[in-house]
């Protein structure tokens, strides 16, 4: 089990950079970890910097300056926290939910592609294939970032506040 589960992360890590680099369309001009990020967002959202920063295993000052970036395009906002003054809350704009789908159309037609030129697979292999993946990840995880309850979390320090951009 563990080495076929080895082999699933492995491929799953190569497919998805292999669409990114044959996927062709306006969301080519958009790096792959601005991608990563507006997918966090829009899987997490409304969602503080920290929560961000703990999904994706970076410090607080690199998602902040991220999330600064999506702000800056127009992709991202970043409002306060009802909950906690000195801590905000990052979501999606239409426009950055624009880029994201359209990142994910370009890159679903490759896969398409590919399964209409294999004659070993059809359309219930890639049903198949979706089922079980979904399945995957509705399943409760110990190590899953608890977004909602990070909401309300409180800063230790006010090096913390300082790091979110909010102090």
């Amino acid at each position: 089990m563990e080495e076929l589960s080895a082999e699933l992360v492995l491929l799953t890590g190569r497919l998805t950079r292999a669409l990114t680099r044959r996927s062709s369309g306006p969301s080519t001009r958009v790096p792959a970890a601005t991608l990563r990020l507006l997918s966090q967002v829009d899987e997490l959202a409304p969602v503080t910097i920290g929560a961000l920063a703990a999904s994706d295993r970076c410090s607080q000052p690199t998602m902040s300056a991220a999330v600064a970036g999506l702000v800056e395009r127009g992709w991202a906002t970043k409002v306060a926290n009802p909950q906690d003054a000195r801590s905000s809350l990052v979501s999606l704009t239409d426009d950055g939910r624009g880029v994201l789908l359209q990142a994910r159309r370009e890159r679903a037609q490759v896969v398409a592609g590919h399964f209409r030129s294999d004659p070993r697979h059809d359309e219930r292999d890639l049903a198949t294939t979706v089922a079980v993946l979904r399945g995957l990840l509705d399943q409760p995880s110990s190590t899953t970032v608890p977004h909602t309850t990070e909401a309300t979390r409180t800063p230790t320090t006010s090096e913390e506040a300082e790091e979110e951009g909010t102090a």
